[in-house]
């Protein structure tokens, strides 16, 4: 029987950076119906998408450290799309139909990031 292999060292942070996202999308998603009303906290949505950032950033830096060292590289390596997008959006203008189509270019990224960080390699 072939020994056991492990998940990348890293898996917490690619799924904190998913979960931020998955949080700060359902909240603009939620906004932007009326849903519900965030004037008195708008702050929130910052917070989540500076929460998302830096999750993410953390995770790109797992390529330099995590185990195993292939698997964390390529859970890295479909992540590193995801970072133009985010880092694009406080320029782009918040109030446009162009707001939620580049935050959502992300998502794809995010959840290669998070499926690679979860499924093991077989070299160190």
């Amino acid at each position: 029987m072939a020994p056991r292999r492990k998940r990348t060292n890293a898996a917490p942070l690619f799924v904190a950076a998913a979960v931020a996202y998955a949080a700060n999308a359902a909240l603009g998603t939620a906004v932007a119906t009326k849903t519900i009303d965030t004037s008195g906290c708008r702050w929130l949505h910052h917070a989540l998408y500076i929460a998302t950032f830096a999750a993410t950033g953390a995770a790109v830096s797992a390529a330099f450290w995590a185990r195993p060292r292939m698997a964390s590289r390529r859970a890295a390596a479909s992540l590193v799309p995801a970072v133009v997008p985010l880092a694009a959006i406080p320029y782009l203008g918040t109030h446009t139909r162009r707001h939620p189509l580049v935050a959502l270019a992300a998502a794809p990224f995010l959840v290669a990031g998070l499926v690679c960080s979860r499924i093991p390699s077989d070299r160190k």
